[in-house]
């Protein structure tokens, strides 16, 4: 049994019971009261659960704008029921508000009327229009909530879900965890101050944790979960009541003024590994509001705005899929995705770190002029991508080895220009630097929500640090280009337009099965028994990459940063800072061959500009603004500007930030009223910093950028 408020009616005279039965039936009842008069109970609608071994529900909740009942059942499952179709769900309701005889008729004194399960054959036995089984783990749901037009589930698997009905199918749009420990979710609070308060339970204490402060407001010792509770919270008081061995307990707090202020909130609750400004949102009345994603050691990452006015980082939604550290980040924002709504933001964000983890979202950010922050953050999850999810499936993984269980991603770079003409289908493609010295190629069709590994190399041997894919064009077709950097100094530079272009054909054949391209072509992996003589390391065979076209080696030791910007005339520059606080710049040509287009790729190396012990520390950032002016930000916490002459790189001017332990920076160009053009960069590390600066488009020779 369960109760559920119903719609439109108030909820101290008439309620909605739900009650499972056997064979997986599930009766609708409209229970309604008035003092003095015995309740009075009516049969709205029977429901079927599907199949499974615990089949009873255990929550409800209506959605009234739809004419839809949503619940959840014992195997973790929500199904999607319809009931505008019920006989008289408008009249009902218009009569119980009006007080009307024909729900309430009998007196207290009046004898029972027979059962009004006596003619429940009269209504069908409706079946779920959408199911989403075992959402929530063999544990079961135990809760769904309506708020804003959203649904919210939680369960006993440590997580919460935001959802939305779409054509009367239930998607889901994100799932956060609230805290480590906390896995047993018990219900979802909304406050009136836009707090979200999530209950649950820890061990053998109940706990009300804030997602605002991201602390426990609650612990009270209980005993655990496996007992009836309620909890109150008004702006007087707070209730909990519980029942242990037998007696009823009450737990009465009265509400205190907080003496503690926090004078700067922070953004993560360990160091900001990324950052990546995502663009601006115009918001009527208000500055423009900078846009901006950071990952963090703390394995969550989070989308903020920032303001030149209040100097403010304000958090927007925070994201917690992952497991591990969260190391980097990339965007795909194709020509239709710049725009949502009147003045938006959209694009896919791509986030990775360690446990070989790639976490793929939609971001649609518009004004809100009615929120505090004044802009408005939509995520939703698209997919997700482990390499070791296969060995998760295997049967006695106690008796084999897995294969590098430490692999980490440590950059990401969108391949542009795959969502065009020339591909069947509307695919995207990430290539990823790997910490087992792979470099790695992925495949995203996000119609499908499938994101697939279909390449890779172990041409470096040893770590990859960074990978930047671009797109060469030309009168006759285009190229897609890539470049990696490893931790021995070496950048090697591949053209990966084949193995995208028969990748997208042989996904695009499979005809929506979407496994990935290592599986297909050879089967499974081969797993053999761990023995005392010889230990067999599991892996999946994937198509593997071609050679490196050019192989140059800039450093004496690992590349932390790396950055190619394209000239006007049609050639690349280079620009990449290592370990050793060198910087080094290379300008390339892409050569074609006189044969067909699609083959003979070829670089050529025209110039090659070394600068060793430009910072005191690790180059961590760097950034090619214009093809003569260079940035570069390192540990030393010193933002050098450069010029870059003809065979040489002069430093124009130095500025101290205040950030500990830069770890990566990211630049970007406004044009300010009067056509000036400015330049804005914000660095992360202990802390998140933007800064903004002029240049003139020829600076004189002893005058520096400001």
């Amino acid at each position: 049994l369960s109760w559920a408020p119903r719609p439109g009616l108030p909820p101290d005279t008439a309620a909605a019971l739900l009650a499972s039965g056997p064979e997986g039936e599930m009766l609708w009842l409209d229970v309604a009261y008035r003092p003095g008069q015995a309740p009075w109970v009516r049969l709205m609608g029977r429901y079927l659960l599907p199949p499974c071994k615990q089949r009873w529900h255990t929550c409800a909740a209506f959605l009234p704008q739809e004419g839809l009942l949503i619940c959840g059942d014992r195997r973790g499952s929500l199904l999607l029921f319809p009931c505008s179709s019920s006989s008289g769900w408008a009249a009902e309701s218009t009569s119980i508000v009006n007080g009307g005889t024909d729900l309430i008729v009998q007196d207290s004194s009046n004898e029972l009327e027979p059962s009004c399960l006596l003619h429940k054959g009269a209504l069908p036995l409706e079946s779920p229009l959408s199911v989403l089984f075992g959402l929530h783990g063999k544990t079961g749901v135990t809760s769904v909530t309506i708020h804003r037009s959203y649904i919210y589930s939680t369960g006993r698997d440590g997580v919460y879900r935001q959802l939305r009905v779409r054509d009367q199918q239930l998607e889901v749009l994100q799932k956060h965890r609230p805290c480590k420990g906390l896995q047993w979710i018990e219900e979802l609070h909304f406050t009136s101050d836009g707090d979200l308060l999530v209950l649950g339970f820890h061990a053998d204490n109940f706990v009300v944790w804030s997602s605002r402060t991201g602390e426990n407001v609650h612990c009270i010792p209980c005993g655990g979960g496996h007992r009836s509770w309620s909890y109150c919270r008004s702006p007087l008081a707070e209730v909990f009541t519980f029942i242990k061995s037998g007696d009823v307990m009450l737990y009465h707090r009265e509400a205190e003024p907080c003496e503690q202020q926090v004078l700067l909130a922070s953004l993560h609750g360990r160091e900001i590994t990324c950052v990546r400004r995502l663009g601006a949102v115009e918001v009527p009345g208000h500055a423009t509001f900078n846009v901006f994603v950071t990952g963090s050691e703390d394995t969550t990452a989070c989308v903020l705005v920032l303001s030149e006015n209040s100097r403010a980082a304000v958090p927007l939604v925070r994201l917690s899929d992952h497991i591990s550290s969260v190391r980097t980040l990339a965007f795909a924002m194709e020509p239709g995705d710049e725009g949502f709504g009147d003045e938006g933001l959209s694009a896919l964000l791509f986030s990775a770190g360690g446990r070989a983890q790639i976490e793929c979202y939609r971001l649609l950010c518009a004004g809100d002029t009615a929120s505090e922050s004044a802009v408005a953050c939509q995520v939703i999850h698209v997919a997700s991508h482990r390499l070791d999810k296969h060995w998760e499936q295997k049967k006695n993984r106690h008796k084999l080895v897995k294969m590098d269980p430490e692999t980490r991603y440590m950059s990401l770079s969108v391949v542009p220009g795959t969502s065009t003409k020339q591909l069947p289908a509307p695919w995207k493609f990430l290539a990823a630097a790997c910490s087992d010295g792979s470099v790695r190629i992925f495949g995203l069709l996000e119609a499908a929500q499938k994101l697939v590994l279909v390449a890779e190399s172990f041409h470096h041997q040893r770590c990859v640090l960074k990978v930047e894919a671009f797109l060469h064009t030309w009168a006759g077709g285009e190229r897609h280009l890539l470049c990696s950097a490893a931790t021995d100094g070496s950048i090697a530079f591949w053209d990966i337009t084949g193995p995208i272009m028969d990748a997208a054909d042989a996904l695009h054949q499979a005809d929506g099965e979407m496994q990935p391209l290592g599986e297909c072509c050879c089967s499974a992996a081969l797993l053999l028994p761990l023995t005392k003589s010889t230990a067999f390391l599991t892996k999946p065979v994937y198509p593997a990459l071609d050679a490196p076209l050019v192989t140059i080696m800039a450093h004496s030791c690992g590349v932390n940063s790396l950055h190619i910007r394209q000239t006007p005339e049609g050639q690349y520059l280079v620009a990449s800072g290592s370990d050793d606080g060198s910087i080094h710049v290379c300008l390339l040509e892409v050569a074609l061959g006189r044969g067909e287009a699609a083959t003979g790729t070829c670089l050529q190396i025209l110039e090659r500009v070394s600068r060793p012990c430009a910072h005191a520390a690790h180059v961590t950032g760097i950034r090619v603004l214009r093809p003569d002016l260079l940035l570069s930000a390192s540990v030393d916490q010193r933002l050098t500007l450069w010029n870059r002459c003809p065979g040489e790189l002069v430093p124009l001017s130095t500025t101290f930030f205040h950030v500990p332990d830069l770890a990566e920076l990211d630049c970007w160009e406004v044009v300010e009223a009067g056509r000036e053009l400015r330049y804005y960069c914000v660095l992360c590390g202990q802390g998140l910093e933007m800064l903004c600066g002029t240049a003139s488009s020829k600076p004189p020779p002893h005058e520096a950028p400001q």
